[in-house]
Formats: structure tokens, C-alpha cells, sequence
């Protein structure tokens, strides 16, 4: 897994990047949760995102958020993490200049940064959104949607209560034009510890691979 350092707003930024030999593989990024509570982008769920989209054929690229790690710059609220996400995807365009298909992962803290690097990005195609929490942000940004994605949560999370991630789902299926995909893993917690980090897994690689034989947005 090759180490990466690439620029951010506030200095370097630490990553592990992993492309294909294919010249137009897709590409994801997959963003960690809350820098203040031990989030990194070694974190089991994040690690295993990387890894399902990479088994898809994806070129990826994890990364530590400012403050984080080795990267520089120092915890800023959201707004300067989702800059040095802008600097991820731009760096990983940058890489892969051919890629069709743009993807953005994230999960808890990182699925509320990757679901307004979405607002930002138009080339952005797909999203998954794991754990939301959409108690403690406000996900209203989202209006319109720009494209289809699957919300996945337990059903036992205390973080994030699942009454609402469904509020904040319900509220997107109202939009035309896209579809949001949501799955609720019976029995999971927050951070899918075993047995529920599989299944969620299975679902997110399903759920992706259904999408890439589709040619909608």
C-alpha cells in the first residue's frame, strides 16, 4: 500500500494510495471519522471501504485529514476538512486523468464531509454514506441531491440513531432525478464490530458493483 504525501490548504497531506494498471479504472476516495475522537484513515471501517472498492477494480486513496497523523494544520470543524477533501479528489484526478467514474466514501463524521464535497463536485457519480450522523450535523445542504448513493447504518447504533439517518433518507427520496439506496444491518453498532462489518461490507461492494453496469447517474 504506497504512502502518499500531497498538498492540502494547510500543508501536506498523509495518504495511502492504491491505483490500478488499468489507465481508466474508476476512482474513490474514502474519508475517516471525527478527527477529535480518534478517527484516522486507519480506522476498520475505513480501511475495509478502501479495500472493497479497490477488489472492484477502483484506483483509491485514503487519507488523514488535517492534524491527523502526519498531515499538517490543525482540527477546523468541518469546513477546512472538507477542503483537504477537495485537495484529495484533485490530487487523485490528477492521477488519473481518463477515469469515467467518480466515487466518494465516507463514514460518520467523513460520510457529512463527503456528502458536501458531492454539493461541490459535479463529476462525482456515486457515494456511500456509512453511519451518518445525522443527529448532531445538518445534512439540509442537500437540496437537490446531485446523484444516487446508498445510506448504510446499523440498526443498534447509540452514535448515530437510526430513527435519524431514516428522517434524513426519507427526506432525500423526495428528490427526482436520483435514487438514495438504504440499508439498515440488523443487530450493528456504529462501527460494525464483528460479526456486522461483513455483511456491511457485501452490501457496500453489491451496491457499487450494481452501479457500474448501470450507466445512469
Amino acid at each position: 500500500m504506497p504512502e502518499v504525501i500531497f498538498p492540502g490548504p494547510e500543508g501536506r497531506l498523509e495518504g495511502r494510495y492504491h491505483p490500478q494498471k488499468v489507465k481508466d479504472a474508476p476512482i474513490a476516495i474514502i474519508l475517516h471519522p471525527h478527527p477529535q475522537f480518534g478517527g484516522t484513515m486507519n480506522n476498520r471501517v475505513v480501511y475495509n471501504l478502501h479495500y472493497a472498492f479497490m477488489s472492484l477494480g477502483f484506483t483509491v486513496l485514503r487519507f488523514n485529514f488535517r492534524g491527523v497523523g502526519r498531515s499538517q494544520g490543525e482540527y477546523d470543524q468541518g469546513v477546512g476538512e472538507l477542503s483537504d477533501a477537495a485537495s484529495a479528489l484533485d490530487y487523485l484526478q490528477s492521477m488519473n486523468a481518463n477515469s469515467k467514474h467518480c466515487w466518494v466514501a465516507g463514514f460518520s463524521f467523513g460520510a457529512w464531509i463527503g456528502m458536501q464535497l458531492l454539493m461541490r463536485r459535479p463529476e462525482i457519480t456515486g457515494f456511500i454514506s456509512v453511519s451518518p450522523p445525522a443527529d448532531r450535523y445538518d445534512f439540509s445542504f442537500l437540496a437537490p441531491c446531485p446523484s444516487s448513493g446508498l445510506i448504510i447504518n446499523g440498526a443498534a447504533d447509540r452514535v448515530a440513531p437510526p430513527a435519524d439517518t431514516t428522517a434524513l433518507v426519507n427526506k432525500l427520496h423526495e428528490q427526482k432525478g436520483i435514487t438514495i439506496t438504504h440499508e439498515e444491518v440488523e443487530g450493528a453498532g456504529h462501527f460494525f464490530e464483528d460479526p456486522h462489518m461483513d455483511p456491511m461490507i457485501e452490501s457496500v461492494k453489491g451496491y457499487v458493483s450494481r452501479r457500474l453496469t448501470e450507466t445512469t447517474r
